[in-house]
């Protein structure tokens, strides 16, 4: 690991969480910020980091809207939640909003150190997460990257697709032409991989795609 982003709002916290990653990760520079937008401003001006560490209760952060800003404007980056609160489910929560490990600040150092290399193995890490759950997670950030890559007009197509909707039906609610339609069709199977659309309908209700429409 060679450079890290500690953000945090909370001098005592980033001092100790500097302390943790320098005695264990030899010759790792490490940069600080106090807010989302000097952390936002730092991954701008110095470009990629191996992980980021970010505090989930942050002024002007709501939930997890400072890790979703990071996540969309530096897609590249590992973020790494750390946070005081331990409610039930928040880790999941977090995972599922794009963090790749979820790390309670009362873990022992040692238990940090391990958190931290396990998302650098390119694995996630929360507390007490078994390892199906940890390869449930996987998938499904996995299925949800390759729906990102769709465009709006595929995303609703598929929508339609995962109703059970065939191509003409499908050409008659959009106003658009069946060649459009298998057109649209052809580029979402390719960008989820599969090969028909079964496979795709199979696929997205793994992560309940559509499901809130």
């Amino acid at each position: 690991m060679e450079r890290v982003l500690i953000a945090d709002d909370h001098p005592m916290v980033r001092d100790g969480l500097r302390t943790v990653i320098a005695v264990a990760f030899d010759q790792c520079e490490l940069f600080e910020a106090s807010s989302l937008e000097e952390a936002a401003a730092i991954i701008e001006r110095e470009g990629d980091f191996d992980l980021v560490l970010l505090d989930l209760n942050m002024p002007g952060v709501v939930g997890f809207s400072g890790l979703v800003e990071l996540r969309e404007r530096f897609p590249s980056v590992p973020v790494v939640i750390v946070s005081a609160a331990q409610e039930r489910g928040l880790a999941r929560a977090a995972l599922a909003a794009g963090a790749a490990g979820f790390v309670p600040k009362s873990l022992r150092r040692g238990a940090i150190v391990d958190a931290l290399k396990t998302v650098l193995a390119g694995n996630f890490y929360a507390p007490e997460m078994d390892e199906i759950e940890a390869a449930e997670m996987i998938e499904d950030a996995d299925i949800q990257r390759r729906l990102d890559s769709l465009t709006p007009q595929q995303k609703v197509v598929l929508k339609l697709v995962v109703a059970g909707k065939l191509n003409k039906q499908i050409a008659y609610d959009l106003d658009v032409s069946m060649t459009t339609v298998k057109a649209h069709v052809s580029a979402i199977l390719s960008k989820l991989q599969v090969f028909s659309r079964t496979q795709a309908v199979i696929l997205v209700n793994k992560v309940k795609f559509g499901q809130d429409s």
